[in-house]
C-alpha cells in the first residue's frame, strides 16, 4: 500500500500496543515502523530494475526481518525512552512490520512474507491506494490523537478505526469473489477456452475489475463494473514470447518472466523490444490501447548482457486515465 496508508496502519497498530503508557509517541513509533519496510526502494538506486523489483517487498517484508529486527529496534528506543521496558518497544515494532506486509498481500504487487522461500502473497483484492481503507482509518487516528491517553475514548476511537479498514479489507476479498464469477460466466457464455484467470481492482476503488484471461496465443483483457448493463467485452493482446528469441535463455530475462509471474507480452518497435507486464493493466481504458503500467525496454549487447530500462509515463498520461476511469466505473 501507498506510505500514507502504512504510516496510518503502524500508528493504530502503535496505539493499540503502547498507547496507554506512552501516549502519542506510542502512534509515533508506530508510524516509523509501519515504514522501514519499505526502505527497500533504495536499492534501486544501487542495482539493475530487475534486481530492484525482486528485491521490493522481499526481505524487509517478511516474518523473518520482523522477528529478527523488532527486538534490535526495541532495545534502541528503550535506551532513550522514559519507559524502559525492552520487551514492549519490542513488541510494538513486530506488530509495526507485520502488518505492513500482511497489508501488501492484498495488493497486486504483493510481498514476500515467507522470504527466504520464493513465493509472493498477492490476494489481488485492493489497489495500493484505495480512499475508501485510508480516509476513515486516517480520521479515527486523528481523533485518537487529540484524547489523553488515559481517556477510555482514545482506546475507541483507536479500535474502531481497526475495525473499519479491517472489514472494508474483509469486504474487499468478498468482491473479488463476486467478480470472478461474473469474468466466469463471460467466458463461458463466449465459449472461450482459457488456462488461467487473474482478477484485479482497478485505481482508487473496487467498484470497477479488470482480469486477465491466458488462452493459447494470446492474453484477453476485460473489465466489469457493478454498475455494468452490458455484456463483458474482453481485448486480445498477442502474447509474442517468440520475439525474445535466444534471450529467453537470458538469466535477466527469465528473471523477469518469473517476477510477472508469466502475465507479459512482448512487442518490438523501431528494431526494439518491450517487455509489458500485464499485472498492472493498460494506461488507456480505449479498445485499441496498447501501452501498459509497466513497459520495460528490453537493452541487450554482444556480450549477453541484459539490462531492462522502464519506459516512463507522463503524468497527462495518468490523468487521462482517471478520467476514463470514473467514466467507466459508473458501467459500460
Amino acid at each position: 500500500m501507498d506510505s500514507v496508508t502504512q504510516i496510518v496502519l503502524g500508528a493504530a497498530v502503535g496505539e493499540a500496543v503502547l498507547g496507554k503508557k506512552v501516549g502519542n509517541k506510542a502512534m509515533l513509533y508506530g508510524a516509523i515502523g509501519g515504514t522501514i519496510p519499505d526502505l527497500d526502494v533504495i536499492a534501486s538506486h544501487f542495482t539493475d530494475t530487475v534486481t530492484a523489483l525482486a528485491v521490493h517487498r522481499g526481505f524487509t517484508h517478511s516474518i523473518v526481518f520482523s522477528v529478527l529486527f523488532a527486538p534490535f529496534f526495541g532495545w534502541i528506543v528503550s535506551l532513550y525512552e522514559r519507559l524502559k521496558d525492552f520487551k514492549a518497544w519490542s513488541w510494538l515494532f513486530f506488530w509495526a512490520f507485520i502488518t505492513h506486509p500482511l497489508l501488501d498481500a492484498h495488493t497486486t504487487w504483493g510481498t514476500q512474507l515467507l522470504w527466504p522461500y520464493d513465493l509472493r502473497l498477492a490476494y489481488k483484492t485492493i489497489f495500493v491506494i484505495d480512499p475508501l481503507y485510508t480516509l476513515p482509518f486516517l480520521i479515527c487516528l486523528i481523533i485518537t490523537m487529540i484524547h489523553r491517553r488515559t481517556n477510555p475514548k482514545r482506546q475507541f476511537y483507536n479500535k474502531l478505526g481497526l475495525w473499519v479498514s479491517s472489514s472494508y479489507l474483509a469486504i474487499t476479498v468478498f468482491l473479488k469473489w463476486l467478480t470472478y464469477s461474473e469474468f466466469e460466466v463471460a467466458l463461458k457464455s463466449q465459449n472461450i477456452s482459457y488456462t488461467q484467470l487473474d482478477t484485479r481492482p482497478s485505481p482508487l476503488n473496487t467498484i470497477l475489475w479488470s482480469a486477465n484471461v491466458d488462452t493459447d496465443e494470446a492474453y484477453l483483457l476485460g473489465n466489469y463494473s457493478f454498475f455494468d448493463t452490458k455484456p463483458i467485452e474482453f481485448i486480445s493482446y498477442p502474447k509474442n514470447h517468440h520475439l525474445l528469441g535466444s534471450l529467453s535463455d537470458n538469466e535477466k530475462v527469465k528473471q523477469m518472466i518469473n517476477i510477472s509471474e508469466g502475465w507479459y507480452t512482448i512487442t518490438k518497435k523501431d528494431r526494439i523490444l518491450y517487455f509489458n507486464d500485464l499485472r498492472f493493466g493498460l494506461m488507456s481504458m480505449e479498445a485499441d490501447a496498447k501501452d501498459f503500467v509497466f513497459s520495460y525496454q528490453i537493452v541487450a549487447d554482444d556480450s549477453d548482457h541484459v539490462q531492462f530500462v522502464e519506459v516512463k509515463k507522463e503524468k497527462r498520461d495518468a490523468k487521462k486515465l482517471l478520467t476514463q476511469l470514473w467514466g467507466r466505473l459508473k458501467g459500460n
